[in-house]
């Protein structure tokens, strides 16, 4: 089951939406908010996997929830409002629900969540950690990658591309960030941005809050920076 929280300040379309969660069968409503304020603070102490997120509300707005939000559930946009899609896309939502939406579409916007965080829940068959190496499954063969062959990783929705030293194409493989973190030790590896992991023994050269590799620029968000700071304390002279 997936533990679902709605939020919206028009009771209406909350009522809706709470409905189309309710006769769904693998989601499971763990609470409905009016106020943002109120659903962040129940978020933050509760087992949470979806947020049905409107847009715009009053104290809080939803694109500026989904970013205090971050890291945590996944979140489907659901608003009157389609200027605010390509910020919501750009914030990882899972979808953008432009109301008034039917149950048809709905229930797709649901079942493409489904599959995203099965993907994260599940053991992966095809990634394997074994001391200092893992194996992933990448077109259609499976593949031993060494931890010090890795460079950096980048996210993409449900895939990974693993960019290896001294290879120009990266490894593509059906998987999470977050499942692929959680396999990495974190002695090795550490998670910058949304979208990117790092070989700490790779990262050479940090320009204007940026990690550089020749051409690439990996930005080090605010989430992650007082992390990465610690580990450039711990080794600078």
């Amino acid at each position: 089951m997936i533990k679902v929280v709605a939020i919206d300040d028009e009771p209406l379309a909350l009522q809706l939406v709470r409905g189309y969660v309710e006769k769904t069968p693998f989601l499971e409503l763990a609470g409905v908010f009016d106020n943002p304020v109120e659903a962040v603070a129940f978020i933050g102490s509760s087992d949470v996997d979806l947020v049905l997120l409107d847009v715009q509300m009053p104290d809080l707005k939803g694109t500026e929830m989904a970013r205090v939000i971050s890291g945590g559930p996944k979140v489907i946009f659901t608003t009157a409002y389609e200027k605010y899609a390509l910020e919501g896309f750009r914030l990882d939502a899972i979808d953008y629900l432009l109301k008034p939406f039917s149950y048809a579409e709905f229930l797709k916007a649901a079942q493409k969540a489904d599959r995203l965080i099965e993907l994260e829940r599940k053991e992966l068959p095809e990634l394997e950690v074994r001391s200092d190496f893992l194996f992933i499954k990448s077109d259609y063969k499976i593949r031993r990658i060494n931890f010090s062959e890795i460079h950096y990783i980048e996210g993409l929705k449900d895939y990974v591309k693993i960019f290896l030293r001294g290879e120009k194409r990266p490894v593509l493989s059906l998987s999470t960030m977050k499942a692929l973190e959680a396999r990495l030790p974190e002695d090795r590896f550490m998670r910058v941005h949304r979208s990117y992991i790092v070989n700490l023994e790779t990262v050479k050269v940090i320009e204007r809050g940026r990690i550089v590799y020749g051409e690439v620029r990996i930005p080090v968000t605010d989430q992650y920076r007082d992390r990465f700071q610690e580990f450039l304390d711990r080794n600078f002279i």
